[in-house]
């Protein structure tokens, strides 16, 4: 695990997979409750994963993926 400029491999990565849900989200003209609502998510985690702060499951952002109408890959890529 590298660093640069205090942030890991690891929180960039989730960082950059935030940033791809919110631009969809935004595509989609789609509020952040509805996105939740419609991947079966809290709300407040569905905040924390567009600003990189949850460590996302597979389950979970395939669900995202889902709601969004996107591949998985579109997200992790």
């Amino acid at each position: 695990m590298s660093r640069v400029s205090g942030k890991s491999d690891d929180t960039r990565l989730l960082e950059r997979i935030g940033t791809r849900v919110r631009a969809r989200r935004h595509e989609l003209e789609l509020s952040q409750e509805a996105l939740a609502d419609a991947a079966g998510i809290d709300r407040s985690h569905m905040g924390k994963i567009e600003r990189g702060e949850r460590n996302v499951t597979i389950l979970n952002l395939a669900k995202i993926a889902a709601a969004l109408d996107c591949d998985l890959a579109n997200l992790v890529g």
